[in-house]
């Protein structure tokens, strides 16, 4: 896509007509954005991110963000002393670690995000999951196999919680009055105890709830590859579920787009994992006749 400032009038012209009618197909539609991964950690692709949500805001869309921090997490973490233990591919989070979580996510990350947001013109909204109980989560357990035994154990990831209920009071009363909510995946318990919940899952959560018209995933890489390692453009659950069987989907590629069937089934009308290292990754991928990922549809 050309450089605006670098464009002819016609080359604008152009840029506008095939962005029109993806303009008004999601006009007034709800859009879960996940962002999380390296391009986290770049300024200049947040500030990018962060004037793609303003644009995306002004043109009718209403941009829903996601954040997870895991890395920042970790520095934090190092920097306190506080040793990180992992198992099936999650902290183990004790009482000390969680307070570190939240003051993270739902502090510094979350907030630079917005002033991002609002220094390009946006007027963006922090929360977390606790803020008017939108997220109640629930403690998670997990079955690992132990490499030298091999039998296999439940682990206890201790304040570690995965969405139970969702109430988007607080996002009905946002969304559509040029706000743009901006939400780290923090959540309060059942039992009152703080939670620090998967990102992916959940914005899995939040889009289901919302009925999302897009719940576009960030990753560090362009979609779901073939055995050719060349991006599937559109998938179905089943068509998923039979590329994990024969192999094609493996390792992290696994759990995200079984969010993304979760999504899905929670009433998303559609899913995409996409590059966000990509320049104008979201812009592409919603207003663009090329698209920027892969979707996987119902």
């Amino acid at each position: 896509m050309p450089d605006k400032a670098q464009a002819t009038p016609q080359e604008q012209a152009e840029i506008l007509m095939q962005a029109l009618p993806h303009m008004l197909r999601y006009d007034d539609a709800i859009v879960v954005v996940k962002y999380g991964g390296h391009a986290m950690g770049d300024e200049k692709v947040a500030r990018e991110f962060a004037r793609d949500m303003v644009l995306l805001e002004q043109s009718g869309v209403n941009p829903v963000v996601v954040h997870g921090g895991g890395p920042q997490i970790g520095a934090m973490l190092s920097k306190l002393g506080i040793k990180s233990e992992f198992a099936a591919g999650l902290r183990i989070t004790d009482k000390a670690t969680v307070e570190i979580v939240e003051m993270v996510l739902a502090g510094s990350i979350n907030k630079q995000i917005v002033g991002f947001i609002n220094n390009e013109g946006g007027r963006a909204i922090g929360l977390c999951g606790k803020d008017g109980n939108m997220v109640t989560a629930e403690k998670v357990m997990r079955s690992v196999v132990d490499p030298d035994s091999h039998i296999e154990k439940v682990v206890d990831l201790g304040f570690v919680g995965e969405p139970k209920t969702v109430d988007t009071t607080v996002l009905d009363q946002v969304l559509g009055r040029e706000l743009i909510p901006v939400l780290a995946p923090v959540a309060q318990g059942v039992d009152g105890e703080t939670y620090n919940v998967n990102a992916d899952t959940f914005a899995g959560a939040i889009a289901g709830a919302l009925k999302a018209k897009r719940l576009l995933f960030l990753t560090d890489v362009p979609g779901v590859l073939d055995k050719n390692k060349q991006l599937i453009k559109e998938l179905t659950i089943a068509e998923i579920r039979d590329l994990i069987a024969d192999g094609t989907i493996t390792g992290g590629m696994i759990p995200k787009v079984e969010t993304c069937i979760y999504a899905i089934e929670k009433g998303v009308e559609g899913v995409v994992i996409l590059d966000g290292k990509s320049p104008h990754a979201v812009l592409v991928e919603l207003l663009t006749d090329h698209g920027a990922g892969t979707l996987i549809k119902r």
